[in-house]
């Protein structure tokens, strides 16, 4: 047998303690997968007393992780600290210069770093697998990376935050407002104390830059992402999103186009048959289309400790399987020199349908200005839906417009044009409508 995978974890929070102790719990069945051992060797973390529910006694401890990572007590680094800078980046850095292989779960490191690290990587003959740092325990990553040989991608979609589907999934299952539950969202531990890079979009995009890159070739672009969160996701939206057979979901998606890659991030419409708007919860999925395979839908846990623990147990073991003089595949598919600059499409040249709704003064006129906005951008007009609305503001109506396909440059010339008009008394709304398998 092989001499034994000597692993140093760097974090030992809820993921880093359950990767030690599924290491440990599941040692005997691993060596049978990987014809060797896989010992945890040495650990950093903050704080060396805490109890973190798993024996590392046998580990040796390391104040520093930088220092861990260029150890000779290791073999591989595991990096489960966060953050793009500071010692995540320099401990990542650090290991592979020094010939170690490197686990992450990091997607902002990836995000902003992965290009220069996966060069490294490449120059230095060693491994950088990254599995749990997009959609938890999906195997997206090695789906795309090394199972898909041969198919070029056109266009890749899907829901990659929990956070934000669990939300929007109690909203119109509930009919409760997003406050109420962000709230429980973070009570029950989905959401963070600040929830802001959940909810704006920001974690979904960190994750879509690093599918695009895979997809297509090109360098990871996470700062030339088009970006709109959930906060202003109403239930308004949500009840006529059903009337007219929609559910709401944040989306991420990157396609390819005449004019270059899109990348977007935004809550989207998706008809309620398609199979990601079966989607609940705090479940990942993720679509990919291409010419030979058609489409692909990837679902299943995307966080938690044992999700995640999953996909880096997963990886760790994909390093343990291979043997010196290996030769290894690139880390993003291409080798990192042969990657594409970012050639970035005219976003607002997209088309499609979209969803409108307007909340507007009750009175004569109002409903035939806004036709002839949309008349004169050249807006087809499915479906026409008006609610009265009671109360207090029963001097208004909500006017829900379904567009044909159309270009979003189109839809905010003349949703600008209704605002200037003096017509509405709230902010308009305007979501799109994707096609989803």
């Amino acid at each position: 047998m092989a001499e034994a995978l000597r692993v140093g974890i760097a974090g030992l929070g809820t993921v880093g303690a359950s990767v030690a102790r599924v290491l440990r719990d599941k040692a005997a069945e691993l060596t049978r997968q990987c014809g060797r051992d896989i010992v945890v060797s040495a650990v950093s973390a903050r704080d060396p007393k805490r109890d973190r529910g798993v024996d590392l006694n046998a580990a040796k401890w390391f104040d520093d992780p930088v220092k861990m990572a260029q150890a000779a007590e290791i073999d591989v680094f595991v990096e489960l600290i966060g953050g793009d800078e500071g010692p995540a980046f320099a401990a990542v850095k650090t290991a592979l210069e020094a010939g170690r292989h490197v686990v992450t779960a990091n997607k902002a490191l990836l995000a902003k770093h992965g290009v220069a690290l996966a060069e490294i990587a490449e120059k230095k003959g060693v491994l950088l697998n990254y599995e749990a740092a997009v959609a938890g325990g999906i195997p997206v990553i090695k789906t795309m990376r090394e199972a898909m040989a041969g198919n070029s991608v056109t266009r890749v979609f899907g829901i990659l935050n929990g956070t934000c589907n669990y939300i929007l999934t109690r909203m119109e299952a509930e009919g409760i407002s997003f406050d109420a539950c962000l709230k429980d969202a973070q009570r029950l531990g989905y959401a963070e104390a600040d929830p802001t890079f959940d909810i704006e979009g920001h974690d979904t995009a960190h994750k879509l830059s690093i599918l695009t890159s895979l997809a297509f070739g090109t360098k990871i672009a996470a700062n030339d992402i088009y970006m709109e969160g959930i906060s202003n996701i109403t239930q308004a939206d949500i009840r006529a999103a059903g009337d007219l057979g929609y559910r709401i979901k944040l989306l991420g998606v990157a396609q390819r186009t005449d004019s270059g890659i899109e990348q977007r991030v935004h809550p989207t419409m998706v008809p309620t048959a398609s199979v990601i708007a079966q989607v609940h919860g705090v479940i990942n999925a993720v679509a990919i289309e291409t010419d030979i395979l058609g489409e692909l839908l990837l679902s299943g846990p995307g966080a938690g400790g044992n999700a995640t623990a999953s996909a880096v147990i997963g990886d760790i073991a994909d390093i343990a399987k291979s043997r010196p003089g290996f030769q290894h595949g690139p880390v993003f598919g291409r080798p990192a020199r042969e990657l594409k600059p970012y050639k970035k499409a005219q976003m607002r040249s997209h088309a499609g349908g979209y969803f409108i709704r307007l909340t507007v003064h009750d009175r004569i006129g109002v409903f035939a200005a806004i036709a002839k906005r949309m008349a004169d951008n050249d807006i087809s007009l499915e479906s026409i839906v008006q609610h009265a609305i009671s109360g207090e503001a029963a001097a208004q109506k909500t006017v829900i417009l379904v567009t044909h396909e159309t270009t979003e440059a189109a839809v905010r010339k003349a949703v600008d044009g209704i605002t200037k008009d003096g017509h509405l008394t709230d902010k308009p709304q305007v979501i799109r409508i994707e096609r989803a398998g």
